[in-house]
């Protein structure tokens, strides 16, 4: 078994912890990004990696120097969210799980580019972690098909899994013996942080693209000047320019249905700012939408 220091911050990270340490290996130090507050008013509170580290008993850090003189073998990365310095690469030896079949969407977002690209398939890859952006050799991979409509927050579940088998079956004969790993092929692709304004529907754009947006668990749009957040929605194709039984611009509501620049998006799930989600069927019944009522701004629906 290998003595690890293990580096990650969100729940896909602590699943890969949490079987390193079922399989047996000595986790030396953790280091997980520090503690956020939520929140006006609200207290801190740890990453889940952090908090896996501690219900295991590790010792945890946000100091990336407090990995000098631990006397580890190998690093253990998972969405850590920073780039390890080169000197540190030097001293000590790291992989990293990445969630994409590099060198496709190298970067911090690879699940959800991979979702607003349409991407059939997806993948978890094993590298060798090297100063530059996700650009060493691959130790081992396994690829899986991405569902339809599967959403950003399902599909990066079943990755974290994948990731944590392939990275446990790496590991098992020790760090003498991991492969050195094979260079990356193909065009790379690059995967950049999600910006909120990305996750806005534009009522003008195709509803199989808005599909996918909705897909992120994170698109919103406008009612009557609000935010108004779509937790689930289906793209329909139609023959009508402006949907099958809907009228108006893109951006016009017909029933739970909202026409776009191609087809119409049914809205399943929607939540208001400060409420729970809710069939969007029922929201409609409760805000009493008028004919013809729009979602988005004036500009989008020009």
């Amino acid at each position: 078994m290998a003595r690890l220091v293990f580096l990650g911050t969100p729940r896909a990270a602590a699943v890969s912890l949490e079987a390193v340490v079922r399989a047996g290996h000595d986790v030396a130090l953790v280091v997980s990004r520090s503690d956020t507050r939520r929140g006006r008013g609200a207290a801190h509170s740890p990453s889940p990696a952090k908090r896996a580290a501690v219900d295991l008993g590790l010792e945890v850090t946000d100091r990336l120097d407090d990995v000098a003189g631990i006397g580890a073998e190998l690093g253990v990365v998972v969405a850590y969210g920073r780039l390890i310095p080169g000197p540190l690469l030097d001293s000590l030896p790291m992989v990293n799980v990445h969630f994409s079949l590099l060198p496709r969407w190298r970067g911090a977002a690879p699940v959800e580019r991979a979702v607003l690209a349409g991407d059939a398939e997806t993948g978890v890859c094993l590298m060798r972690l090297e100063a530059s952006l996700d650009t060493g050799p691959v130790l081992a991979s396994r690829r899986t098909r991405i569902a339809a409509r599967e959403h950003v927050s399902a599909l990066t579940d079943r990755l974290a899994v994948m990731g944590a088998e392939l990275l446990v079956e790496t590991l098992a004969g020790g760090v003498d013996a991991l492969p050195a790993g094979s260079p990356q092929r193909g065009e790379p692709t690059y995967a950049p942080k999600v910006l909120s304004e990305e996750l806005r529907l534009d009522w003008a754009r195709p509803a199989a693209e808005l599909e996918r947006v909705v897909r992120l668990d994170r698109a919103w749009t406008t009612f009557r000047g609000e935010r108004l957040r779509v937790s689930d929605a289906v793209a329909r194709p139609t023959s009508s320019p402006y949907g099958e039984g809907a009228t108006g611009p893109p951006g016009t509501l017909t029933g739970t249905s909202v026409t776009t620049g191609d087809g119409v998006l049914e809205l399943i799930e929607v939540q208001q700012a400060g409420k729970r989600p809710v069939p969007a069927a029922a929201w409609r019944r409760g805000v009493r939408a008028q004919p013809r009522e729009s979602l988005g701004d004036e500009e989008q629906r020009r």
